[in-house]
């Protein structure tokens, strides 16, 4: 089983969104007991909040749940449990190899970083453009998929 945990700043759009999209994208490979994956959060801004209704809405248009998710910080003790720690954008990189004091078994990545298009996910915090986001996140986690299943 390959543990991938999602990382963005709140935990509240960007990385439940690719937590879910996975799920499902997984599930419909015929892959998803394979697959063990969660989101957190590198701020403690939104501990304890549910995904922010935008996103939650943007799942929904693509009939994806995600009920009873909530904001967690991302733990020490997360690079130990997890084969795959994928942010968002540089500066959740950057707040990572912090809290891990760096990247000795080469596990942090990027999620845009799987596509032809490196780089960071769109941030709707900012624009309100939750298509843009959803139109990344689902293209990488398509490329994460492909990249996973052409290792096995």
């Amino acid at each position: 089983m390959v543990r991938i945990l999602f990382v963005c700043h709140g935990n509240i759009c960007r990385s439940p969104m690719a937590e879910f999209i996975l799920r499902d994208l997984a599930e419909r490979a015929g892959c998803g007991d394979a697959l063990l994956v969660a989101s957190a959060a590198t701020s403690t801004d939104e501990l304890g909040s549910p995904v922010y209704p935008p996103a939650r809405r943007k799942l929904a248009e693509h009939g994806l749940r995600c009920d009873g998710k909530r904001a967690r910080q991302l733990r020490r003790q997360d690079y130990d449990d997890y084969d795959l720690i994928i942010g968002m954008d540089d500066a959740n990189l950057r707040n990572m190899r912090r809290l891990f004091g760096g990247d000795p078994a080469g596990k942090l990545r990027r999620l845009m970083d799987y596509t032809d298009r490196p780089g960071p996910v769109a941030d709707p915090w900012y624009t309100g453009d939750f298509d843009t986001t959803w139109d990344d996140i689902a293209e990488g986690c398509r490329c994460l998929l492909r990249s996973l299943s052409e290792r096995r």
